[in-house]
């Protein structure tokens, strides 16, 4: 019984961190009073991501393609959707090459 709910303690954490990543395209980015925006499409939406250019791992993305990872609710920095963008040749489950933690907006 108690391997039982051992196993089943292991496959809750699994989904629960488990990684939503997709693959997006980053259009333009703007600097704008401090804030940065970046403009990006996921399977022919288009988003916004936005941080504070004094925020520790914000910065403007180059026009692109990236990996972008939704992270669980109440993680990260910001009061909304966070993100984190990585290059599109790293591996974001391993969490190193970050380029930016963002709050998500639909456009």
């Amino acid at each position: 019984m108690k391997k039982v709910i051992i196993l089943f303690a292991l496959l809750f954490a699994a989904q629960v961190f488990a990684v939503d990543k997709s693959l997006v395209t980053v259009k333009d980015s703007t600097v704008n009073n401090g804030v940065i925006l970046v403009t990006i499409r996921e399977s022919g939406k288009a988003f916004e991501l936005q941080c504070n250019q004094t925020a520790p791992n914000c910065n403007a993305a180059k026009p692109g393609d990236y990996w972008m990872v939704r992270l669980p609710k109440n993680y990260g920095l910001y009061d909304c959707n966070n993100v984190d963008l990585y290059p599109q040749s790293a591996n974001p489950e391993d969490q190193g090459q970050l380029l930016g933690e963002y709050c998500l907006n639909e456009k």
